[in-house]
């Protein structure tokens, strides 16, 4: 029963906590850290109301500190899925009905849980699980996944008051339905926040969920998980697994009541997702919703006017923070020649200054990759280039996994604007620059929009305001995100919605309105006050 019209304004973004020597986050976070590593966690699923342990247990170990062990998580199999879908399914009815001021308020609770008591958690188990230092997890695992369930809360209920017109005699209105079946929510090890969006946002709409996270990100996906049932989320809302790819997609999207899926991570992925589901199609009871966002292969365009020490701010940043490993991270930079000498110096130099190591030392601005499999990924093309007389290494370079997955944030250049390190994803420290005459800035532009198939960020440095529209205009489709004079990573909730188009997504834009229609099936409902009683229209009438 509704019993009013209630408010849930346009939020406040969270502020960043800076973590500063002597402050109270810094000192607890670091009390947090320790009490973290003291113990070895272990971590069940989260299916309807049971915690399932199945004994086949999986070590979780830091990037940074491989011979540590944080805790061990239990594997799933087929079984389990299916488990998850019923718990999911016989939750459903209750969940959808519940009032929205009661799934609203549940959802606000946990933000202001990982605001306050969560916050170091949030913060320690991302740190130590997905070896990020402590302002990346910060920015993530507080500031946007709060945002996320802030703004989203506000966004739900903007789209609820969106009604129609009604004539005189009857009165028309819109309601916003589930979707009918249950969502399937797949997580990257990347975004601690991208991993509480996906299955929350879907099912603030009303549906449940089965949230499968990276393996490599259950460290924080477990904790977060934790801050919802603490909130009061009802038990089977959102289903929390731990099973392999392949068998997940085997179930789920050959079940009847599959009703969408909610996907960050490869694009090879989600285009043989999207195949299946499309072979699929006649088991279905509806058209499945099908929301991803993939890879990215961003980049940087400095004009002749740019300022060197603004151009190589964003590149540093923006190739290296948080290891390379953002679908959004810098990885090709096109640098005219009037100002590439003095870039690279600058370049080369902050590469050089930059401290890695375990994330603990909150002096170390670089730290692992995630696993061995993206290490020896990043690698090869890392020693490819080594040995290419159409590269050249300006700085990094090298590689250690004997205590970690440490790779030296790396610079290469590039003869040829089409090398390999200009074209496929990496998702790694590495930065390929190319020099390109200066006066040839428009020419270069039809490059950048023709080199790869992506089209998630990028950005344009320049002083001079016409450059910065010809580069607005011409590579308009280029970017679902696009900077002036800044990096192109650091979206933010409310700010920037986040998504790309081409091989990089169906642009459903994350942190904004638009990610919560795909969730969201509406029926209008007409009444009429004063119905007719005859069939016959004056038309028919007689002269």
């Amino acid at each position: 029963m509704s019993l009013g019209y209630f408010s849930y304004p346009l939020p406040q973004n969270e502020p960043v906590l800076l973590y500063a020597p002597r402050s109270p986050e810094r000192k607890r976070l670091k009390e947090v850290l320790s009490e973290l590593k003291k113990q070895e966690a272990d971590i069940p699923m989260f299916i309807g109301n049971k915690e399932v342990r199945t004994g086949k247990k999986k070590a979780l170990h830091p990037p940074h500190e491989i011979a540590h062990t944080l805790g061990y998580f239990h594997e799933g199999n087929d079984k389990h899925i299916h488990q998850a879908i019923e718990a999911a399914l016989g939750a459903k009815e209750k969940w959808a009905s519940l009032s929205w001021e009661n799934r609203a308020n549940i959802f606000l609770k946990a933000a202001d849980l990982i605001a306050t008591k969560y916050r170091p958690y949030m913060n320690g188990t991302t740190m130590l699980g997905q070896s990020k230092n402590v302002y990346q997890a910060e920015i993530d695992s507080a500031c946007e996944l709060i945002d996320f369930l802030r703004f989203n809360v506000h966004y739900l209920s903007e789209i609820y008051k969106q009604q129609p017109i009604s004539s005189p005699g009857i009165h028309n209105r819109l309601e916003y339905r589930p979707l009918e079946g249950f969502v399937l929510a797949i997580t990257p090890f990347n975004f601690t926040a991208i991993g509480g969006n996906l299955p929350t946002s879907a099912a603030m709409c009303g549906n449940v969920v089965i949230w499968k996270p990276a393996h490599t990100q259950i460290f924080s996906a477990q904790m977060f998980m934790q801050v919802l049932k603490e909130a009061g989320l009802p038990d089977g809302v959102i289903n929390l697994i731990y099973v392999d790819g392949p068998t997940l997609g085997k179930v789920c999207f050959s079940h009847r009541d599959f009703a969408g899926v909610h996907f960050t991570g490869s694009t090879g992925v989600f285009n043989n997702m999207w195949e299946t589901i499309g072979r699929n199609m006649a088991n279905y009871k509806s058209y499945p919703r099908i929301v991803g966002e993939t890879g990215g292969k961003d980049f940087v365009i400095a004009h002749k006017s740019a300022d060197a020490d603004v151009v190589v701010t964003a590149l540093l940043r923006g190739a290296f923070e948080f290891q390379g490993q953002k679908c959004s991270a810098a990885s090709r930079a096109y640098l005219p020649d009037n100002i590439a000498d003095e870039v690279k110096k600058k370049l080369i130099a902050g590469a050089k200054s930059f401290k890695m190591g375990n994330v603990e030392d909150f002096s170390n601005f670089v730290n692992a990759v995630i696993d061995e499999k993206s290490f020896d990924k990043i690698q090869s093309y890392i020693d490819n280039a080594k040995k290419d007389k159409k590269a050249e290494i300006w700085a990094g370079g090298k590689c250690d996994k004997k205590k970690g997955y440490f790779i030296q944030p790396t610079l290469i250049e590039a003869k040829d604007p089409k090398y390999v390190t200009m074209c496929e994803e990496i998702f790694g420290p590495v930065l390929t620059v190319y020099i390109y005459p200066a006066n040839s800035f428009e020419r270069t532009l039809e490059l950048i929009d023709s080199t790869s198939p992506y089209a998630l960020t990028g950005s344009i440095i320049a002083k001079d305001r016409g450059a910065v529209e010809v580069a607005t205009n011409k590579l308009r489709n280029a970017a679902g995100n696009f900077y002036i004079n800044d990096k192109p990573t650091g979206a933010v909730v409310g700010q920037q919605p986040f998504g790309g188009a081409r091989a990089s997504g169906t642009n459903d834009k994350a942190g904004s309105i638009l990610n919560l229609y795909r969730w969201l099936s509406a029926r209008t409902i007409k009444e009429t006050f004063n119905p007719p009683t005859d069939y016959a229209y004056p038309f028919m009438l007689e002269e």
